[in-house]
Parts: structure tokens; C-alpha cells; sequence
């Protein structure tokens, strides 16, 4: 572990060789960071994390992870290897992102996500309570892996709590998808959608909090 200043470190998180923590970071009880992958010895795999991080309890980070400054973890959020994800990024209680993702800056995920192999978040982009991400047509056919297709939610894209994206869909820049929706087609930018399937409801310019604001 390499640091210039250490913040507060729990004597019982499991910090593993070849982590670099910024400084200033907090990590919490029973937090794990740096878990080596499967196939993969202990050390062998850097991970780095930027300044002023807050790790939660039981948080679990595996190596390979390239995290930029103020991070924070909810409680028990599981984070796979090699992803690279950007500087003020909140990952939410019980989430759980897998390898492989790609996370901008200022990007917010609240509790209980999934976010499948080869996800893109964009910038500032949000994700609501317990969206689920896919990236697999069909989970159980022969080659299934080797056919993944992530989501990518571009630039400060909404999208609502308990709402699933299927496999290879964008929701675009600004758009928002209402709560508990299917989206099985591309999401236009500056869209609202929502419905199982979701479709087509109105426009972000709008919608009665933008009102007045336009520049």
C-alpha cells in the first residue's frame, strides 16, 4: 500500500499489496481492497484510488481498479476488477458493478444496481435505486460470453429507479427514463421514456422543473 497521507484506515479492513490509497482516504470497517481476481495471486494486479475516497464497511474493491478522487461507497458495494471509473463517483449500497465497466466523472449510483461487464456511464450521468443493467440476449446459449453487449448511458442521462436496460442499448445524452420501465431501443438525448416496453412521453425541455430556465 502506498500513500503520501492516510486519512482513517480501519485495523480491520484487508488492504492487499500493490494498492495505492490518495491521501486523506477513509476505509471502513471489514472493507476489502485489491482482492485479486480468480486466476490471479495477491499483488500481481495494481489498483489505485484517488484522494479523499470513503470506503464503506464491507465494501469489497478487487484489484485492477483505476478510481479517480472522492469516491464513496455505500455499505457492502462489490466492485469487480479493471474497471475504470472517474473522479467523484458514488457507488451505492449493495450495488454491485461488474468487471470490465467504464464510469465517467460525477456519476451517481444508488443502492442496489447491477451494472454488467462492458457498461459505459458517461459523465454525470444517474442511476436510481435498483436499475439493473444487462448485457447478455440470451444468458444461456452456447457463446453467451463471448457475445456480451454492455449499456452506455450517456452524458447525464436519468434513469429511474427499478427500470432494466436490455443488452446493447444507449440511452442518450440528458435523457430520462421513468421508473420501472423495459427499454428495449435506443433512448434518444433530451427524451423521456417510460413503460414495459418503454416508449416516447415527452421531451426534457418539457418537463415543469425546466420550465423558465432555458438560456
Amino acid at each position: 500500500m502506498g500513500t503520501e497521507q492516510q486519512g482513517m484506515i480501519s485495523r480491520n479492513a484487508i488492504i492487499y499489496p500493490n494498492v495505492r490509497l490518495g491521501a486523506n482516504c477513509v476505509v471502513e470497517d471489514y472493507a476489502i481492497i485489491g482482492a485479486p481476481p480468480a486466476g490471479s495471486l495477491p499483488g500481481v494486479i495494481e489498483t489505485i484510488i484517488g484522494d479523499n475516497a470513503v470506503i464503506r464497511s464491507y465494501t469489497v474493491i478487487y484489484a485492477g481498479n483505476h478510481i479517480g478522487s472522492g469516491f464513496h461507497t455505500g455499505n457492502k458495494a462489490n466492485i469487480r476488477e479493471r474497471n475504470e471509473i472517474g473522479n467523484d463517483v458514488s457507488i451505492g449500497a449493495l450495488s454491485v458493478v461488474e468487471h470490465h465497466v467504464t464510469i465517467g466523472n460525477g456519476v451517481r449510483v444508488h443502492s442496489q444496481v447491477f451494472i454488467p461487464e462492458y457498461s459505459v456511464l458517461e459523465d454525470e450521468s444517474w442511476l436510481g435505486p435498483q436499475v439493473v443493467l444487462t448485457n447478455a440476449r440470451y444468458p444461456r446459449s452456447p457463446g453467451a460470453k463471448k457475445d456480451l453487449q454492455g449499456v452506455r448511458v450517456c452524458r447525464a442521462a436519468i434513469v429511474g429507479a427499478h427500470a432494466t436496460i436490455l443488452p446493447g442499448i444507449t440511452i442518450g445524452a440528458e435523457a430520462l427514463v421513468g421508473a420501472g420501465s423495459v427499454v428495449v431501443q435506443d433512448v434518444a438525448e433530451k427524451t423521456v421514456v417510460a413503460g414495459n416496453p418503454a416508449r416516447p412521453i415527452n421531451t426534457i425541455a418539457n418537463l415543469p422543473y425546466l420550465k423558465g430556465t432555458e438560456k
